[in-house]
């Protein structure tokens, strides 16, 4: 889709998608829809791995962009992740050495070497709300005073664990997946790597605030989302009540939307519960497919995307409404002024997260 946001935001307007069938006996013994790099690009070498390939990349795109101090003790690095390095296991005979490479704090030590980072890096790896939990982490320590700048960067790689643990589950879809549709089957997964720079110096020109967080849990299943939307729609209004913005003021909605049925039936009584179902609402899953630890990043920096050009992304795969409950899920670009968005995520082990983002 691209290497930039821009390239990116570009390729979304025009309604292409990086998701398509795959015949790749390595990963699986059946074919499966996802958006995936290249094999032959960033493959794993003796520094960096093809996951530590694409932080770095991400990084160094975004910080290309912005002067900061990395020596500074208050300039922090957060990595969001599923999975890290998980595939080095199913090449290579486990050893202590593996298992320590394996390790995600073995990643983000190298990641921070490489940049020059003097602070600790943080590990965020709480399934698929990672990188909205990150971004809350680092705006909470930001706001305590603790740190100036936080980059946060989240990526994942899709390997054979992690596909088969996904088709174990019957979660995966035949055909390229379908957000909020009633014919929707499920999941089609994807890579990626995103990176946000949150800072607590506002520049002279407009502004992007990450102004409200929560993180909440539904207590129902290790895979399944609870059945009311109730625990989603407590984190959505936590955000929205530390934002201090009024729902009329929510221009969109980025939902997790995964396409499975129970996922889009949940979001779907959260958002009723939360009074925002008439609220423009889009999933991103249809182009990028499910990056998992990246997931969070990569859909906030596209919404942040939108509300700088004026823009709300369409939902790829969605024609025909049939949710538990009704939204306003985007068929199509939709062009207006807009100030404010509302980032859901949700995952296993009934893991909720909500952020609100919006221009000062």
């Amino acid at each position: 889709m691209g290497y930039t946001t821009k390239e990116n935001f570009l390729q979304l307007v025009k309604g292409q998608t990086g998701v398509k069938m795959h015949h790749d006996s390595v990963k699986s013994d059946m074919p499966f829809y996802a958006s995936l790099f290249p094999n032959d690009e960033m493959a794993d070498n003796e520094h960096f791995t093809k996951f530590e390939q694409l932080i770095t990349k991400s990084i160094g795109e975004a910080l290309s962009q912005i002067q900061t101090d990395f020596r500074s003790e208050k300039t922090g690095l957060i990595i969001s992740s599923t999975k890290g390095n998980i595939s080095l296991m199913e090449s290579n005979r486990l050893t202590p050495e593996l298992v320590k490479r394996i390790s995600l704090h073995s990643s983000a030590k190298k990641i921070s070497d490489h940049f020059g980072f003097s602070s600790k890096p943080i590990i965020v790896s709480n399934a698929c709300i990672s990188g909205l939990v990150a971004l809350i982490t680092a705006g909470r320590l930001i706001a305590s005073g603790k740190m100036d700048t936080i980059i946060v960067s989240g990526a994942d790689v899709i390997t054979k664990f992690i596909l088969s643990g996904f088709q174990a589950f019957q979660a995966v879809s035949d055909e390229p997946c379908k957000p909020f549709d009633a014919n929707r089957k499920g999941i089609n997964l994807g890579e990626a790597a995103a990176t946000v720079v949150l800072s607590a110096h506002k520049p002279d020109n407009e502004a992007i605030i990450l102004s409200g967080g929560s993180v909440s849990n539904d207590a129902n299943h290790i895979s399944g989302p609870s059945r009311t939307g109730e625990e989603l729609f407590q984190a959505i209004d936590a955000a929205i009540k530390e934002a201090q913005i009024d729902k009329g003021k929510i221009d969109f909605i980025s939902a997790h939307g995964t396409a499975t049925m129970y996922n889009d039936d949940m979001e779907s009584k959260a958002i009723t519960l939360a009074g925002l179902e008439q609220t423009p609402l889009n999933s991103l899953k249809g182009y990028y497919g499910h990056t998992l630890g990246a997931a969070g990043l990569l859909e906030t920096v596209i919404s942040i995307e939108s509300l700088i050009q004026g823009k709300i992304i369409s939902t790829m795969g969605f024609e025909t409404p049939g949710t538990a409950q009704p939204v306003h899920v985007c068929s199509a670009v939709i062009e207006k002024e807009l100030n404010g968005f509302l980032k859901t995520a949700s995952g296993f082990g009934g893991c909720n997260a909500a952020i609100i983002v919006k221009k000062n």
